[in-house]
This record gives C-alpha cells, sequence and structure tokens, in this order.
C-alpha cells in the first residue's frame, strides 16, 4: 500500500457537482483536461477538503463546511491570500493556483492549490511505517523546526501586515474565544468560567516581537516526504494565519500534545501520536523551539492553557452544529465530552 495520504469516497450530504465544477476550473486554469473525478479527504472538522484529479494533475479544493457557519469564519479570499504571499518566503505552503468567489458553482467560496503529496500523520501512524523512536522524534523535531522558521519570517516584506493587529492581540484573544464559548455552549456542555477569568486575570506583557502565525499547527497539518518520513515538506491549512504574538500559537500546538504519561482522560482526546515511544515531551519541545528561535519563554503556563481552551471552544463549536442538527456527520457526537475534559484540564494546569 502506498504512504501517500489518499482520499476516499465523498462523504453523504458534501458531494460536489464534478461537471459543473470541472467546466469552471477547465476555463480557469490552464491546461486542465476534463473530465474531472472528485474525492474528498477523510480528516478535518472545519473547512472541507477535496482531492480533484483530471488527468495528470492533481489539486486540492477548500471549502467552508456545509450549514451554518460563523459570519467571520471561513473565508476562502482571505486564506488564498495569505498563500499567494506566504509562498514567496515559505516554501513549504502550498502553491495557489485559483479562487472562485462565486457560491453559484459549489454552493460556496473556494479556492484549488496544487496538490503537496506525502504523508499526513493523523491519530496513529499508518500501518505501512512503523514508528520507529528514531522517525518519530525526527519528524516531531521537524514539525518544531519549520513553525521556527514560519515565526522568523519578515511578514512585513512578504505583505501580509494587514492580516492582523498585534497590539493587544493576547488579550483581544481572550475575549473572543471566551465568548465563543460562551455562544457556542450546549445544555450538556460544562462551565469555563474559572478558566477564562484566570487567563483574563493572567495576560503576559506584550510581546515585542509580533510573527506571522498559523494558528492551527499540529502533525496532521504537515506533510512529510515519502521517501524520507523525517523531512518536512508541506505546510497545509491556512485558515487561520494572522499576525500576532507567536508564543500563542507555540501554545495552541502545545494543546494538542498528549504524552504518554498523561492520564486516561487527556489520553482519551488524543488525536496525534505524540505519545509513542521517541515523542518529545512538551518541555523538549519548548526547549527546541527556543534554541531555534533564541526566543525567551515566559508565562508558559499561560500559553498551554489558552491552548487547552480553545482547542475546547473549537471542539465545541463542531459539537454545536452536531447538538442542534445543522450536520448528521457521527464523527460529532464524541467532541461534546472531549470539550469537556479539555476544560477540566485547562483549570487543572492554571498556577495557583
Amino acid at each position: 500500500m502506498s504512504l501517500l495520504d489518499e482520499a476516499g469516497a465523498v462523504r453523504a450530504g458534501e458531494a460536489l457537482d464534478a461537471d459543473r465544477l470541472g467546466h469552471y476550473l477547465a476555463a480557469h486554469v490552464p491546461g486542465l483536461e476534463l473530465p474531472l473525478a472528485v474525492r474528498q479527504f477523510p480528516a478535518g472538522f472545519s473547512n472541507l477538503t477535496y482531492l480533484l484529479s483530471a488527468g495528470d494533475v492533481e489539486l486540492v479544493l477548500r471549502r467552508p463546511p456545509f450549514g451554518t457557519r460563523p459570519k467571520s469564519g471561513h473565508d476562502m479570499g482571505r486564506e488564498f491570500r495569505v498563500l499567494s504571499a506566504l509562498k514567496r518566503g515559505f516554501a513549504e505552503c502550498p502553491r495557489p493556483v485559483h479562487y472562485c468567489a462565486d457560491p453559484s458553482v459549489i454552493g460556496a467560496p473556494f479556492y484549488v492549490v496544487e496538490r503537496i503529496r506525502g504523508i499526513i500523520l493523523r491519530r496513529d501512524y499508518p500501518p505501512e511505517l512503523p514508528p520507529t523512536p528514531g522517525l518519530v522524534r525526527a519528524q516531531q523535531t521537524a514539525l518544531v523546526d519549520a513553525l521556527a522558521r514560519l515565526h522568523g519570517l519578515d511578514y512585513r516584506a512578504l505583505g501580509v501586515a494587514e492580516l492582523g493587529r498585534p497590539d493587544g492581540y493576547v488579550a483581544r484573544q481572550v475575549e473572543g474565544w471566551t465568548a465563543r464559548y460562551a455562544h457556542a455552549r450546549t445544555a450538556d456542555a460544562p462551565s469555563a468560567v474559572a478558566v477564562t477569568g484566570w487567563l483574563a486575570s493572567h495576560l503576559p506583557p506584550e510581546s515585542p516581537a509580533a510573527a506571522l502565525i498559523h494558528n492551527d499547527y499540529k502533525l496532521d497539518n504537515v506533510v512529510f516526504d515519502v521517501d524520507v518520513p523525517g523531512r518536512l515538506v508541506g505546510v497545509l491549512d491556512w485558515e487561520m494565519a494572522t499576525i500576532g504574538d507567536p508564543l500563542m500559537d507555540l501554545g495552541c500546538s502545545l494543546a494538542y500534545w498528549v504524552e504518554a504519561g498523561d492520564g486516561p482522560g487527556l489520553l482519551a482526546t488524543r488525536m496525534l501520536p505524540t505519545h509513542l515511544p521517541g515523542s518529545l515531551t512538551r518541555t523538549e519541545l519548548l526547549e527546541r523551539y527556543a534554541s531555534q528561535t533564541g526566543r525567551q519563554l515566559p508565562a508558559v503556563a499561560f500559553y498551554r492553557v489558552f491552548g487547552l481552551f480553545r482547542l475546547a471552544v473549537i471542539v465545541q463549536q463542531i459539537y454545536f452544529r452536531f447538538f442542534h442538527g445543522q450536520t448528521p456527520d457521527p464523527r460529532f457526537a464524541a467532541l461534546g465530552p472531549m470539550a469537556r475534559v479539555l476544560i477540566e484540564r485547562a483549570l487543572a494546569e492554571t498556577p495557583g
């Protein structure tokens, strides 16, 4: 079997009109030959990702989820602009091909990029790739190093300074995610007042070194080389990229970093294979990042707690759609209990 991350059948209720889409793209992408085949990548709970094949050409299409979604979220045009600028300074991002603002083509705005072929690690390693301790450590180290490179880019020179307002960024994030949780809270969801109150009263000093941040940086959003599996060749899913405190980006990555000794509750929420022999500990991850960037890492507990809470909100927002019947996807049923565990863990990690 191939180690390539493969697409499968399109999920029920998420189909695209391949004929209409194919004719549209043939008129806008030079050299595209019909017919167009459409398959869907299985992972992801937010924007939907499809593999488009036409002759020897492979493209990846991103579109917002079906159903109700936040007005300010899932901005395909913004994500396409980020990729267009970022490709000039960060080789690991996909090459943007076309953006379509017309919702009549597939029911929503969308964009397409060239496919980066390779290995994407999900909850567990594929059977064809034994997770030896050496490989696990090499891939996780490459993950940290790419984040360090991203945070070292001159975002002004890339022309993306307008993506965000770094002044007051951390405070706005705490306020914004607190409000999002309140709006997404369902009858079976726990209160998060203790966590949000602690975050609001423990804001770190303003960072003097803002950076272009990914905002959802984790193992299943990067691609590794099939022939040299320890080499990172792609970083995907730029929908939440902005300009802000790079340690907030690091804290959000830490939220996904479940270690072998974290206990059954947190291990049950594990989305990625960060618990295997050879894995970096969270402390080692921080040390590697600090050595690669030269940054000081003050108030690490704040960034970790924020990352856990933010992940809980993301999970709860998706569960909200399932709870209210806006999506039938059975994967979403387990997200309510997962949000509870993450909030409990965030509270447990608040110092003092």
